[in-house]
C-alpha cells in the first residue's frame, strides 16, 4: 500500500514539474479515471504546484487532494479563454468538488420561432433550431409586461398554421377570430405581406433586445413622415404606439439612457452557498435581471465565484458589453472589456440596485428552506451569533439573567433559559435575593449567578454555551468576577444593553466590552430583543407576585385568630384584601367566624 502511494506521488510529481508556465484549464481525476475536480489559472504550474507543496486548512481541499490520481491540463492563449473553457467543462462533466449552478427551475425566455411568418410565444424549452430565444426572465411580471406591449404595438399572428408561401398561395386556409378583431392582419391568406411581417419582427427584436430608442426614433420619424403627407389619420395611429413605447421605457428606464449596453454583477455569500445578481443595462433601462445559486464545494472566495458566474452569465444571454459594473476589484482580464467599481453616481446606482436584488433573493431562499426545515433557522441564528462573537461553539445553550427591585424591597432576580434559539421554559428559574440589604444591583446579580452555577457544579447539571445580562458593562463584568475568578469556569459572557425608551439597543462583548453592531428587523436582533424581553418579563412577574404576597401577609399576618388557614381561606372567597376591608361583618363571619370577624374588622380600616 506505501509502495503505491509513493509511486503515485512521484507521478503526480512528476506531472506538476513539468507543467509550463501558461495560462489553461487542469482537471483532476480520481484512481477510477473520473474527473473530480476543474480549474482554471494564469500560471499551471504554479496553481497546480500549490495543491501539494502546503497544508490546507480547509477539510474539503485535503479530501480532494487525498483523491488526485492523474492531472490533465489544457493550455490556452489567454486567462478568458481559461475561464470560458472552465465553465464549459464544469457543465459537461459536472465534478464532485466543484461548484454546483443551482437551476431549480426552468424560468421562462420568449421565443421569435425560426418559419417563414415568425411567431413570439414564451417558452421554458430552449430548441436550437434557428429560432432566437430571449430571457430567461426570472420576474415574471416585466416578461408579461414586454409580451403585453409587444400585443398591442404589432398585429404578430398567435396560430400555430404552417404558413409556407407555398400553402398560402395554395389557399390552404381561412382567417380567425384574431384578423376580425384586428390582433392580426392576415398573412395565411396574403392580406399582410412578408416585408411588412419582418419589418414587424425586426422592431420586435430591438424591445427584445432592449433597444427601444431605436424603435422609439424609427416611430417618430415615420409619424412625421406620414404628417407631412396630410396622412393624419395614418400619423395618430403610429403616435400611439410611439406614446406606448415612451409610456413603456419611462416606467422601465432607472437610469440616464446614454448608460447602453453594461452588465453590473453583485455577490452574496453564506456557508454554503453563494448568490450571485445579473443586470444588462440598454438605453439606461433593465433588459435583463437574473440571480442564481452556486453550490459551494470547497473554500471558495467571492472572487473566485463573481470570476465563474459573470462567464456564465454572458455565455448564457450572449452579452457582448465592453463594460462590467462589480462590487469589487478583480484578477480578471477580458478581451476589450473593461471592469468598473463606482463609487457614486448613476453605475452606482445600478450596482446598489443589483446588490438589492442578491439579497432580496438570499432572504427570499433562506425562508423557503426554513419553511422546509424549521430547524434551520434556529441553526442560522445560532451560528450568526458564533460568528459575531468569535466563539468556539455553537450556543446551541443560552442563559440570560435579570433581577427586580423596588428602592431594595422584595429584591429578586430571574433566569431563563433559550435551548436551539427557543425558550425552555420548564428550565426558567426564580431567585429570592438574600443576601443583599438595600437597592445593590450588582450584589444582587452576584448572588444570583453564584447560586445557580455552583449548584449546577455539584449536581454536574449542563452548563450554558453562553451567558447574556440584561444590563451594561457593569452587570458583565460583575457576572465574570464569579464565573471566572470565583468559579473558574469558561463561559463566554455578553450584555444586552437598552436605550433611553426602554428598548434594546446594542450587544456588548469581551472584556473590556465591544460593542457588536446587530443590525435591527433583522432576525438575529429579534433574537436577542426576544431573549431580553422575555427575562424582563419573568423577573418582573415574580417581583410582583412576591410584593403581592408580602402585602397580603403583612395586613392580615398580624390580625389575632388569623392563622394561615384561614388567611388562604379569606383569600380565596374575595381573591383581594381590599374586598375584605369592604365586605360585612356578616360575610366575613361566615368564612372564619364571628370573633374572628371582629378582630379583621376592626384592624382593617381604610
Amino acid at each position: 500500500m506505501e509502495k503505491e502511494e509513493i509511486t503515485t506521488n512521484d507521478y503526480l510529481k512528476g506531472i506538476v514539474l513539468n507543467l509550463p508556465d501558461s495560462p489553461g484549464i487542469y482537471q483532476y481525476l480520481n484512481s477510477e479515471g473520473t474527473i473530480i475536480y476543474v480549474g482554471k489559472a494564469k500560471n499551471l504550474k504554479r496553481r497546480v504546484s500549490s495543491y501539494f507543496n502546503r497544508e490546507h486548512p480547509n477539510g474539503k481541499t485535503r479530501l480532494l487532494v487525498s483523491k488526485i490520481a492523474d492531472i490533465r491540463y489544457i493550455v490556452v492563449k489567454t486567462e478568458e479563454d481559461a475561464l470560458l473553457l472552465e465553465n464549459n467543462l464544469i457543465k459537461k462533466y459536472k465534478p464532485r468538488y466543484n461548484v454546483l449552478l443551482k437551476d431549480d427551475k426552468t424560468y421562462p425566455s420568449i421565443c421569435v420561432s425560426n418559419e417563414y411568418f415568425p411567431r413570439i410565444f414564451k417558452t421554458r424549452q430552449v430548441i436550437r433550431n434557428g429560432s432566437s430565444y430571449y430571457g430567461p426572465y426570472s420576474h415574471m411580471p416585466s416578461m408579461l409586461a414586454v409580451m403585453d406591449l409587444i400585443k398591442k404595438l404589432y398585429p404578430i399572428r398567435t396560430c400555430k398554421l404552417n404558413l409556407s408561401p407555398e400553402n398560402i398561395r395554395a389557399g390552404k386556409f381561412n382567417v380567425c377570430l384574431e384578423y376580425h378583431i384586428k390582433n392580426c392582419k392576415g398573412p395565411c391568406i396574403g392580406q399582410q405581406s412578408h416585408e411588412e411581417y419582418m419589418k414587424n419582427i425586426g422592431e420586435i427584436k430591438n424591445i427584445l433586445k432592449g433597444d427601444t430608442q431605436i424603435v422609439s426614433d424609427l416611430l417618430m420619424e415615420e409619424m412625421q413622415a406620414l404628417a407631412a403627407e396630410m396622412k393624419f389619420e395614418e400619423a395618430q395611429k403610429i403616435k400611439e404606439k410611439y406614446d406606448l413605447i415612451e409610456n413603456y421605457r419611462s416606467k422601465s428606464e432607472v437610469v440616464n439612457s446614454i448608460i447602453h449596453n453594461v452588465d453590473v454583477f453583485s455577490i452574496e455569500m453564506e456557508e454554503n452557498s453563494a448568490y450571485i445578481n445579473y443586470l444588462h443595462i440598454t438605453n439606461g433601462c433593465i433588459n435583463q435581471a437574473f440571480t442564481f445559486e452556486y453550490k459551494k464545494r470547497l473554500n471558495e472566495t467571492k472572487e473566485e465565484l463573481l470570476q465563474l458566474g459573470i462567464i456564465e452569465m454572458r455565455e448564457r444571454y450572449k452579452s457582448t458589453s465592453r463594460e462590467i459594473i462589480v462590487p469589487f476589484e478583480l484578477d480578471m482580464e477580458m478581451n476589450n472589456v473593461s471592469f468598473t467599481v463606482p463609487q457614486r453616481g448613476e453605475k452606482k446606482h445600478l450596482l446598489d440596485l443589483s446588490v438589492m436584488n442578491v439579497k432580496q433573493y438570499k432572504v427570499d431562499r433562506l425562508k423557503q428552506a426554513e419553511k422546509l426545515n424549521p430547524e434551520q433557522r434556529s441553526v442560522r441564528l445560532m451560528k450568526e451569533i458564533q460568528e459575531q462573537l468569535h466563539m468556539k461553539k455553537l450556543p446551541n445553550h443560552i442563559e440570560c439573567f435579570d433581577n427586580s427591585n423596588i428602592q431594595g424591597s422584595d429584591a429578586v432576580a430571574a433566569c431563563v433559559v433559550f435551548k436551539k434559539a427557543k425558550p425552555s421554559k420548564k428550565e426558567y428559574r426564580k431567585y429570592i435575593i438574600k443576601t443583599v440589604t438595600g437597592p445593590d444591583d450588582y450584589a444582587s446579580m452576584k448572588e444570583m449567578v453564584r447560586r445557580r452555577y455552583s449548584r449546577a457544579i455539584e449536581e454536574g447539571s449542563p452548563l450554558p454555551d453562553l451567558i447574556i445580562t440584561d444590563g451594561g458593562k457593569g452587570q458583565m463584568e460583575v457576572v465574570r468576577e464569579v464565573i471566572e475568578d470565583e468559579l473558574h469556569l469558561d463561559i463566554p459572557i455578553a450584555g444586552l444593553a437598552k436605550d433611553r425608551k426602554h428598548r434594546t439597543s446594542e450587544l456588548l462583548y469581551g472584556f473590556p466590552p465591544l460593542t457588536i453592531g446587530v443590525k435591527q428587523s433583522t432576525p438575529l436582533f429579534h433574537l436577542l430583543e426576544n431573549i431580553q424581553n422575555e427575562v424582563h418579563r419573568f423577573a418582573i412577574t415574580f417581583h410582583r407576585d412576591k410584593r403581592s404576597k408580602s402585602q397580603v401577609a403583612s395586613a392580615l399576618d398580624n390580625i389575632k385568630g388569623i392563622g394561615e388557614k384561614r388567611k388562604t381561606a379569606l383569600l380565596k372567597t374575595f381573591k383581594s384584601v381590599s374586598r375584605i376591608r369592604q365586605a360585612s361583618l356578616e360575610e366575613i363571619a361566615a368564612v372564619v367566624g364571628e370573633a374572628a370577624a371582629k378582630n379583621i374588622k376592626e384592624n382593617l380600616t381604610e
